[in-house]
């Protein structure tokens, strides 16, 4: 019998159940925006294409399936969909210059909006958030990212972190995996609120010396709290519990 899944090969259909899994679990924890933003990931190890959302469709609505393999140029392959071309001006841009990165994320939360916008950007200062220190990029906003000359300087600005700030316009994470791309997004969007929470307290912040920072990022490196690791099985289960579409 043949079904939708035996259409790909065994590493591509991963991918997809992954990512489709990824955009559910941007929604479930606030982060999708009707149908705008993206997120994209390699779609196979033996392929030079990667997959992304078919414009239109809520993030709920994203399935296995449902996923667009386009080139990094953002010509659609074998599909009749439409996707957002910013999708690709930002995406490809990334995954043309890194070649360790297998997804990235681009979202527009309202605590990102808010950092974004804020001249000295993100200011760790939770244990959570001690992985980003002096570890987040920035670029500049130039508009909408429609243009192919901002691919340069997108993966320029972007360097050698797997965190970005798009200033006056959202955040950015690209990961090896697709669950490490997320988790980094959870804690970035969770820095970013709770930053919003310290200074909208009114009192003076504690904020940790740079050295204990350095150290507490430094240990990070240990593949014992490699992000996304343990959690994605969770959240996983939490998707299934949910009755959630992402599978299909």
């Amino acid at each position: 019998m043949t079904t939708i899944k035996n259409k790909f090969s065994k590493d591509e259909w991963s991918n997809r159940v992954n990512l489709a899994a990824c955009y559910h679990l941007a929604d479930y924890f606030q982060m999708s925006d009707i149908i705008w933003n993206h997120i994209t990931a390699k779609t196979s190890k033996d392929k030079d294409t990667f997959l992304i959302n078919s414009f239109g469709l809520r993030y709920d609505e994203i399935t296995a399936s449902n996923l667009v393999e386009i080139t990094p140029e953002g010509n659609v392959i074998n599909s009749d969909s439409l996707i957002n071309d910013t999708g690709y001006i930002i995406h490809g841009a990334i995954h043309r210059a890194r070649k360790d990165i297998t997804c990235v994320m681009h979202t527009h939360s309202r605590a990102g909006l808010a950092i974004a916008c804020l001249k000295e950007g993100l200011i760790p200062m939770i244990q959570d958030a001690a992985f980003l220190y002096n570890r987040v990029s920035y670029h500049d906003w130039e508009g909408m990212s429609t243009e192919q000359e901002e691919c340069e300087r997108l993966s320029k600005n972007l360097g050698k972190n797997k965190v970005m700030i798009l200033r006056n316009h959202g955040l950015l994470t690209c990961g090896s995996t697709i669950a490490e791309a997320f988790m980094l997004m959870y804690y970035l969007d969770r820095a970013c609120k709770n930053q919003i929470d310290i200074l909208s307290s009114g009192m003076k912040a504690n904020i940790p010396s740079d050295n204990i920072m350095e150290f507490a990022a430094g240990q990070y490196d240990d593949p014992r709290f490699k992000l996304g690791k343990h959690e994605w099985p969770a959240l996983i289960r939490l998707l299934d519990d949910k009755k959630s579409i992402y599978k299909q």
